[in-house]
């Protein structure tokens, strides 16, 4: 083999780099000799992935059920490493603003477009009969999804609707991280008290979440648009990449959800209680919620009707099946 001027160079670079360990570059040479070529399945770790779903009945659709709440979260994880990056960004440009929001977009249009997996991709029978060994574990519980609204916008935006106003200025972080809007949907509708399902999730997340609301002072991606300058704020691709990332998260999302609960959960005989106890019926549906990351770029009719239309079309569609 011909060493050539290019490689020279990059076995220069090599040696400088490796000498700063204390190894000579030889020894890493023999380290790449040695190695075993890289195999897909041992690089994404097929084995061990395909080993995760552990159901806890007989009923085949069960892992069905696993296997999307899996992906779920993974995309999830790929919404965070974005919104991480954009809250560790110090100089943020309208390009890399709208690179990086196009990305989160698009990991929600996947989840939102396969959510058809959940509705009628399983039998209403089996799923009835696996739930029930599944309690009180819920989606409710999945702090990612808690993280990806905290990283959105700041904690004042995420109170419960009924006193949103009243904490609008409070600076208190703790404070409105007590009154946030989902711990509401999680209290038992007969006698008023947390679920153990709440009352699980706290006990292992809240410190976290508070810590990270109260380190993302500043750095929301609301807190980025409003840092941008005054023209790229006025910039309509952006704003409408931020209004598209609302209704992502905040409307088409928890509606898939309410989608597959009203399938599975609601008849004209009354409705059926969610595993976590959760109240899905006024959790689930945005119009009760009203839950904004960007209210600036909304008008006030459009907060005031937030998801109303699209609640009514599911439901008059789904009951008309029933």
């Amino acid at each position: 083999m011909k060493i050539t001027t290019e490689i020279e160079e990059r076995l220069k670079l090599l040696d400088e780099k490796y000498a700063s360990s204390g190894q000579d570059l030889v020894s890493y040479l023999d380290g790449l000799l040695f190695s075993d070529y890289l195999k897909y399945w041992h690089y994404i770790e097929l084995e061990t992935l395909l080993s995760l779903q552990k159901p806890k009945t007989n009923f085949p659709d069960e892992e069905i059920f696993i296997i999307y709440h899996q992906i779920t979260e993974l995309y999830f994880k790929l919404t965070l490493n974005e919104m991480q990056s954009l809250a560790e960004k110090q100089e943020i440009t309208a390009t890399y603003f709208l690179d990086r929001l196009g990305r989160i977009i698009r990991y929600f249009q996947a989840l939102i477009a396969s959510f058809e997996v959940m509705v009628d991709g399983m039998d209403p029978k089996e799923f009835m009969k696996f739930r029930m060994a599944l309690l009180p574990a819920s989606g409710f519980q999945s702090v990612q999804y808690r993280k990806i609204e905290i990283h959105s916008t700041q904690i004042q935006n995420l109170v419960e609707v009924g006193k949103r106003e009243e904490y609008k200025e409070v600076k208190d972080v703790n404070a409105c991280y007590q009154n946030i809007y989902w711990k509401q949907g999680a209290i038992d509708l007969k006698s008023g008290k947390k679920t153990l399902t709440l009352l699980q999730f706290e006990e292992k997340y809240d410190q976290d979440l508070i810590k990270l609301a109260e380190g993302l002072n500043g750095n929301t991606i609301l807190d980025k648009f409003n840092a941008l300058s005054e023209e790229d704020k006025k910039n309509k691709a952006i704003q409408e990449a931020l209004r598209k990332l609302d209704l992502s998260v905040n409307v088409f999302w928890p509606l898939a959800h309410y989608k597959s609960a009203v399938r599975y959960l609601h008849s004209k005989d009354g409705d059926v209680g969610a595993t976590g106890g959760t109240n899905w019926q006024k959790y689930l549906p945005p119009r009760f919620q009203k839950r904004i990351f960007f209210p600036e770029l909304w008008s006030e009719e459009e907060k005031n009707n937030w998801g109303r239309t699209w609640v009514e079309e599911t439901l008059n569609d789904l009951n008309s099946k029933l």
